[in-house]
């Protein structure tokens, strides 16, 4: 979900209003998500590098979490979504670990979308982390058991990734599970991604041809 800063700058708005506007979007993803029957919406709201930003946003970032979760959490919930948050919690405050695992709880029933929720998470971190893990268990380092390891492991890879903002690059995201997904890029910033731009990202990853190392001839 890139460009929440700049949307604001060239409206001579605080990046917090950007991000304000995210929110927004997000809700407006996720509600387009349900009605075209995904099943999994996976999304980068913080990354491991973001806390290099100046604290100022970065405190705006959290605070803007912690009243997200008390405003939206009931809604998703009546909405059949369940959330889940994959990331490094260590180090983030009380409040905000708790109202990570008060959202995860409070939507564990839903069964129409689960949306998973990337914070103070890397790529890098995520399969270092598993690998860690298995070590720890005396367990041999494998393709399938790193994999199982992993933050998303209660979810399929990706089929499709969407980047916006303009941005062409994977920016230390996924980078285990989108070895086979199909890649978007988009160039709105992420409060004016709407249903529109959504339904073009599907219409150009439907159109695509999945071989995974097969040929052609064997796919179809």
């Amino acid at each position: 979900m890139d460009g929440n800063g700049r949307w604001a700058s060239r409206r001579l708005l605080p990046r917090a209003a950007g991000h304000r506007q995210g929110v927004d979007a997000l809700r407006r993803c996720i509600r387009a998500c349900i009605q075209r029957g995904v099943q999994v919406l996976t999304v980068f709201a913080f990354s491991s590098e973001n806390w290099r930003r100046p604290a100022e946003e970065v405190d705006h970032l959290m605070e803007l979490l912690a009243k997200a979760l008390v405003r939206e959490v009931p809604q998703l919930q009546k909405a059949g979504v369940r959330i889940h948050f994959a990331g490094e919690r260590h180090g983030l405050a009380e409040r905000v670990r708790q109202g990570l695992a008060q959202a995860e709880s409070d939507t564990a029933q839903g069964g129409k979308l689960i949306l998973n929720v990337c914070f103070n998470y890397g790529g890098r971190w995520d399969i270092a982390q598993a690998a860690a893990r298995l070590a720890a268990q005396g367990q041999p380092i494998t393709e399938s058991a790193l994999a199982d390891a992993l933050a998303l492991a209660h979810v399929p890879d990706p089929d499709l990734l969407i980047r916006t903002g303009g941005e062409q690059r994977i920016s230390n995201f996924l980078l285990w599970q989108i070895a086979y997904s199909e890649l978007f890029f988009s160039d709105k910033l992420w409060p004016d991604f709407d249903e529109a731009a959504l339904d073009e990202a599907l219409a150009a990853f439907a159109a695509r041809e999945r071989r995974f190392g097969k040929t052609s001839e064997q796919v179809a």
